[in-house]
């Protein structure tokens, strides 16, 4: 391109002095070339003052010719002059309006000095040569927060060349504000008459119309998205939705199973529904069975155990039995969950399941030879059972592994003092609920 533009800069020179002598032409072309050929080595060795003194001497030469205040404006936004980049780009523009490098010119000084406004001025200028600064044009319409125009580029943009990342953050960053909702989704519904098999139109109005509590509305793009795109998994998301606030449970779990494991859906959207229904079957046990089919989509997901969420959800209802089934389950699943193994054997307390207590706690012990609670349930269990012998030793096993745990440390003392009861000894039943009495003060102070 420098070379395209010398060769213009030349044919300027030579016709400027069509009225001058042969020999006198010669000897300011000359000049005018080593002077130029000389600004262009010290730029580019960074000498940019040097390069406008041998420029300077162009311009007396040539007063109009605009490869010299094209360079000249480059070398002024090399030093970050930028008032005088910007004149010098901007006289090549008058003298050559159509040459689109001095308008990128003045972009370029515009956004250094994040001059946006003005930016915007250059930036539709520049359109006229190339449409792809209609991108740039979006960024600029969203640092000067002209959101309505904004959109409205954004659209038109996904509709002519395509959606892209940048440009989809930008539109959810600008529909966060609901005055710019009701637009969206009135292009959406448009988008959806144009391109009815574009599923994403009526995720995205799916999605605006749940957000603003339009529930109706939701369900009616639901059902149209369904009808066009029957295979579309995004459809049953709403319709899950409608079926459970109707107490339809067998139409909610057709949909439901539709999208669990379904690899087009965000997990978040699917700990949602799995969540919902589960509120769901507490409240209709007849589909407690569809809840044990849906957990198993998540066997997989190391983020989120969900059959040990679903257990803590009844052990804080204090369901025992089903806090043990999905406990349980879980841990068909998973190894190494200290929190897992304690609610399930405290469930096992609960429910006086000591024979499982035991079992349990004695493999845990095993497996886990230093944790104390572990040590503490199996004393627990085999003093129920009435073994007081093996409760006992347990119990002073796991007890030198207590550390600054009160509550814990009282509860040792209290199942040792039941199990010296059990074997007889009085005297150090007596000492281990006098140490548990004495822990016990000691905490209420």
């Amino acid at each position: 391109m420098k070379y395209l533009l010398f060769i213009g800069m030349l044919t300027i020179s030579t016709n400027s002095f069509g009225q001058t002598e042969p020999e006198d032409v010669a000897s300011v072309s000359n000049e005018f070339q080593d002077n130029f050929f000389e600004s262009l080595k010290q730029k580019g060795i960074e000498n940019y003052d040097k390069a406008v003194e041998f420029l300077e001497k162009c311009q007396q030469l040539e007063p109009n010719n605009p490869v010299v205040y094209f360079e000249l404006g480059k070398n002024y936004l090399a030093q970050k002059k930028y008032k005088e980049a910007y004149d010098n780009f901007e006289k090549v523009t008058k003298l050559e309006p159509n040459n689109r490098w001095a308008w990128q010119g003045m972009y370029d000084v515009c956004y250094e000095t994040r001059d946006f406004n003005q930016a915007i001025v250059i930036v539709e200028k520049l359109i006229e040569f190339k449409s792809d600064y209609k991108e740039d044009l979006t960024s600029l319409y969203m640092e000067t927060n002209q959101y309505d125009k904004a959109l409205d580029l954004i659209n038109d943009l996904n509709e002519n060349v395509g959606k892209s990342e940048k440009r989809e953050l930008y539109k959810a960053q600008i529909l966060k504000d609901e005055k710019y909702q009701s637009v969206e989704k009135n292009n959406l519904l448009e988008q959806i008459k144009k391109f009815p098999k574009e599923e994403s139109n009526y995720i995205q109005l799916i999605y605006l119309y749940s957000q603003s509590n339009q529930e109706e509305k939701a369900l009616e793009i639901a059902k149209k998205l369904e009808k066009e795109i029957p295979t579309s998994d995004w459809a049953q998301v709403s319709l899950f939705k409608f079926h459970l606030n109707n107490n339809d449970g067998a139409n909610a779990v057709k949909s439901m199973n539709i999208v669990l494991p379904s690899k087009k859906i965000d997990n978040k959207i699917k700990h949602r529904i799995l969540n919902e229904f589960l509120i769901f079957a507490k409240n209709n046990p007849q589909f407690e069975p569809d809840l044990d089919k849906a957990i198993s989509y998540f066997k997989d997901d190391k983020q989120v155990l969900v059959a040990k969420e679903i257990g803590k959800f009844y052990y804080s209802k204090k369901d025992w039995n089903k806090a043990i089934k999905y406990f349980e389950m879980q841990l068909s699943n998973t190894t190494d969950d200290v929190e897992l193994e304690l609610l399930l054997l405290q469930s096992y307390t609960e429910t006086l399941n000591f024979d499982k207590l035991s079992k349990k706690a004695d493999e845990l012990t095993q497996l886990y030879p230093t944790q104390p609670q572990y040590y503490y349930y199996a004393g627990l269990a085999f003093n129920q059972l009435q073994n007081y012998k093996k409760a006992k030793e347990f119990l002073e096993t796991g007890l030198d592994f207590v550390v600054d745990d009160y509550s814990l440390e009282i509860n040792f003392y209290i199942q040792l003092g039941e199990a010296y009861n059990g074997l007889g000894d009085m005297k150090k039943k007596d000492s281990y609920f006098t140490k548990a009495n004495e822990l016990i003060k000691k905490q209420k102070k």
